[in-house]
């Protein structure tokens, strides 16, 4: 990634410096980098005691700004990443979303009645199975946590990015604990 600097900016530190460039290496990482090297734009400025920060990046067709403030030029330059970082991932996630569409399957499963069936555990004692979520389509952690009921103390579910069945149980404190199999 390409970085230009405007404004006065002091030096910083070789601890400082890298520290920087490694979060400008973890932005590109997060940016696609099939279009070609990306170029970030620093502007610095510092008025009295107050440095600030801002960084232009531009992400497919929008121009994704972070501004920071700080006590020194690293602290606004940290500050300024971080809502950049913030804002990539955002992008990333609704584009994501935005191209996932439902599977055949998934809506007739969610159209279908649940299965039942008998098991004789022993003779003469018949349990029932209802199986509520057969075929139903993987959630992320965060989309389990929203599809937990107030009722609810748990919640089973396919893990969308590692398709592995996970746990997800509310505690008593109101945190939750998500258990991966």
């Amino acid at each position: 990634m390409k970085v230009y600097y405007t404004g006065k900016s002091e030096n910083l530190t070789a601890d400082q410096q890298r520290k920087i460039e490694s979060k400008f290496a973890r932005l590109a990482r997060m940016l696609d980098m099939k279009q070609g090297e990306r170029e970030a734009h620093v502007i610095l400025k510092a008025e009295r005691h107050v440095h600030q920060a801002e960084i232009t990046v531009r992400f497919h067709d929008h121009n994704l700004v972070g501004v920071g403030a700080g006590s020194d030029d690293y602290l606004a330059m940290h500050e300024a990443l971080e809502k950049l970082e913030k804002q990539v991932q955002k992008l990333r996630e609704k584009s994501r979303d935005l191209k996932r569409s439902p599977r055949e399957e998934w809506m007739q499963a969610a159209e279908a009645e649940p299965e039942e069936s008998e098991v004789e555990v022993q003779p003469g004692r018949l349990l029932r199975i209802v199986d509520n979520h057969a075929g139903r389509k993987p959630l992320t952690p965060e989309e389990a946590l929203l599809e937990m009921d107030r009722d609810r103390d748990y919640l089973v579910f396919q893990d969308a990015l590692t398709n592995r069945l996970c746990v997800l149980i509310r505690r008593r404190d109101g945190n939750f604990d998500l258990i991966r199999t």
